[in-house]
C-alpha cells in the first residue's frame, strides 16, 4: 500500500507545544514541537486486515489500544517537524503492515558435510602425530 502525504494529513491529528533544545530564545516563544496522533481503527486508508496487523505489531505501545502517538522536536521549524512526523508515520505503517516471510531452513549438502569431516580427520591426525617428549 502506498500512502500519500495529503491523505495521511486528513487522518492525523496534530498538536503543538514549545520545544526545548537548540534555538535559543526562539524556542521559548514558538510552538515548534509537533505531537502526532493517528487512530488506526478510524482510518479509511487501511483495510480491516491491515488494521489487525498494525494493532498486533504495535501492541502495548499504542495509546488506548488503537492510537499511534509520538513527538517530533528535531528542527526549529514547526513545518519541518510536521514533515518529519508524517514521514515517520509512513515508515511505521509500512513496517507494521509488512508480513514477514517465513524462513525456510536450508540443508547442508553432502559434499559440504564430507569436506568438513575430512578436514577434521586431517587435523586430528596432525595432532596425533605431534610427538612432544621431555628428555
Amino acid at each position: 500500500m502506498h500512502f500519500q502525504d495529503k491523505d495521511l494529513r486528513r487522518e492525523v491529528k496534530f498538536t503543538y507545544s514549545r520545544s526545548g533544545g537548540k534555538g535559543g530564545q526562539h524556542v521559548n516563544k514558538t510552538n515548534s514541537k509537533v505531537n502526532l496522533k493517528f487512530n488506526i481503527l478510524n482510518s479509511s486508508l487501511l483495510s480491516e486486515a491491515e488494521k489487525v496487523l498494525l494493532i498486533n505489531h504495535f501492541g502495548s505501545s499504542l495509546l488506548e489500544g488503537e492510537i499511534i502517538q509520538f513527538d517530533v522536536e528535531e528542527e526549529r521549524s514547526q513545518y519541518l517537524n510536521k514533515k518529519i512526523a508524517i514521514e515517520r508515520l509512513k515508515s511505521l505503517l509500512y513496517r507494521g503492515i509488512r508480513v514477514k516471510k517465513k524462513r525456510i531452513p536450508t540443508k547442508k549438502s553432502k559434499s559440504v558435510i564430507e569436506k568438513r569431516l575430512k578436514l577434521k580427520k586431517i587435523v586430528s591426525e596432525k595432532k596425533k602425530n605431534r610427538n612432544w617428549t621431555r628428555d
